[in-house]
């Protein structure tokens, strides 16, 4: 079976393109990957046939906390974990070809934001860099490193050394990005008040228990404010993904050309609901080849004319883990 490449996947301009590709991907999974083949079979579907989008299944993520899901036999060069409380069976992402997942966030900023070299990048990431396997610290360190700027860097709970930083940045008038974990960000303004109207304050979600959730109208009230800037961005994307999706301001993220979010019926959930209902965030992720592009969420949202979407929350009883764990 056909397997798409790089320049397939990252070049693709409309929507029928897309589907093009995420048939061609469908069929190439559905065959070389052991559990994602196993799941389309146990469903009844005949992988052959199925031509459209509408038609093809979403592996739940559960399944990469129990089961290796990958599409060949390459060595494993990384593998991506998720973060989680203490005791939580967390996710495993391995993956055989870790340039898919460079290309993938460096076209997508690059789509949202422009060059990477206009900016300096600041991570205030505490809890990832605690730990090991967080996709997020990968790709961070590497926005750092692309930006070949000498203040771009990391940031643990040494708060006062960001606010300095901040301060230069805003005397440079140089192009900046902040980008943090919600609690982290909340802690800082708590602290330090600056009045930073050009900052890119791009929170990536997740409390970790280290405080109690807010929705997102309050969080983003008190960051504003807290940083001097007219709207907060974010990036929604999790450790089973190689994409990511971005919001510039009140919540409504879109996605790459090559990652679509399709949205499921929250009681039967091989059915999918159309634009302006809620329901749960299913996610076609091309650059994820080697792993599985089609995958079934626990967060809710809703997705609009456009194309675009908002997250609105995650089924009860569901795992709190992963990137933006926000409710609205």
């Amino acid at each position: 079976m056909y397997k798409p490449d790089q320049q397939q996947i990252f070049s693709i301009s409309n929507q029928q393109q897309f589907t093009e590709a995420a048939v061609q991907v469908f069929q190439f999974q559905s065959q070389h990957n052991e559990i994602y083949a196993s799941f389309v079979n146990g469903l009844g579907i005949d992988a052959n046939q199925v031509t459209s989008i509408k038609q093809i299944p979403f592996l739940p993520v559960e399944f990469f906390k129990s089961h290796h899901v990958v599409s060949n036999n390459d060595p494993v060069e990384i593998t991506f974990t998720s973060s989680g409380t203490t005791g939580m069976i967390t996710s495993r992402h391995p993956v055989t070809d870790v340039s898919w997942y460079q290309e993938s966030f460096r076209k997508a900023f690059q789509h949202f934001y422009g060059d990477i070299k206009n900016y300096c990048v600041l991570a205030l990431l505490p809890s990832y860099l605690e730990r090991e396997g967080s996709s997020l610290i990968y790709m961070a360190e590497d926005m750092i490193r692309q930006s070949e700027n000498a203040d771009s860097g990391f940031y643990l709970y040494n708060h006062q050394d960001l606010y300095q930083q901040l301060q230069k940045q805003k005397s440079l008038n140089k192009p900046t990005i902040l980008l943090g974990v919600t609690f982290a960000l909340l802690d800082f303004v708590e602290q330090y008040q600056i009045n930073f109207p050009e900052l890119i304050v791009m929170e990536t979600g997740g409390m970790k228990g280290r405080r109690k959730e807010m929705i997102r109208e309050e969080l983003h009230a008190t960051l504003t404010k807290g940083f001097g800037v007219a709207a907060i961005h974010s990036e929604y994307g999790m450790t089973e993904l190689l994409s990511q999706a971005y919001s510039k301001g009140n919540g409504i993220f879109n996605c790459p050309p090559w990652m679509r979010i399709v949205t499921r019926d929250t009681n039967d959930p091989i059915s999918n609901i159309g634009v302006g209902r809620t329901g749960g965030i299913n996610i076609i992720d091309l650059a994820n080849i080697n792993s599985c592009s089609f995958i079934a969420t626990q967060d809710l949202g809703k997705i609009y004319a456009d194309g675009s979407f908002e997250v609105l929350g995650r089924f009860d009883n569901a795992d709190i883990r992963g990137c933006n764990l926000l409710i609205a």
